[in-house]
């Protein structure tokens, strides 16, 4: 099991954090675009709520396209979600993201505990790329949001 957090400050306060984040329409504009990534469908609207299933496709190399589908299983309104894979790539990924107030504005905290398959092949991989992406997406996301929040 691997285990990552990420920090990142956000000049908007924290429903305005709640708003933009527990809106699972804003993940295709935070997710790289070389990633292709495209919902499917979400069960219950656009309201996040427990139980609401989001179906997604993603491109993970040229022409290899996979397809993932998360639960939200954990819901602490304007505080915190949690989502869990139910199927896709990972053998095991949880992302509990939180948004803390501070001076000035928001702590949004994403924690990431994730297992890929495939046992010792699995963690080779893992070691060689699966961790430098997963730590790139969220790179990403962290200079996209400083961009998109700055300008707001």
């Amino acid at each position: 099991m691997y285990k990552l957090t990420f920090k990142q400050f956000l000049p908007i306060n924290r429903q305005q954090a709640w708003d933009f984040f527990s809106s699972p329409k804003n993940l295709a504009d935070i997710t790289p675009k070389r990633l292709n990534f495209k919902i499917l469908s979400m069960s219950g609207g656009n309201k996040m709520h427990i139980g609401q299933i989001i179906r997604y496709k993603i491109t993970v190399l040229p022409f290899v396209r996979m397809y993932w589908e998360t639960e939200i299983i954990e819901v602490l309104e304007s505080e915190s979600f949690v989502d869990i894979q139910k199927k896709g790539p990972y053998a095991y990924w949880a992302h509990k993201h939180s948004f803390k107030e501070v001076n000035g504005g928001v702590e949004m905290i994403d924690e990431l505990e994730y297992a890929v398959p495939f046992g010792l092949i699995g963690r080779l991989a893992n070691y060689l790329f699966v961790a430098q992406e997963v730590r790139g997406i969220f790179e990403y996301r962290f200079n996209i949001l400083s961009q998109y929040f700055t300008k707001a």
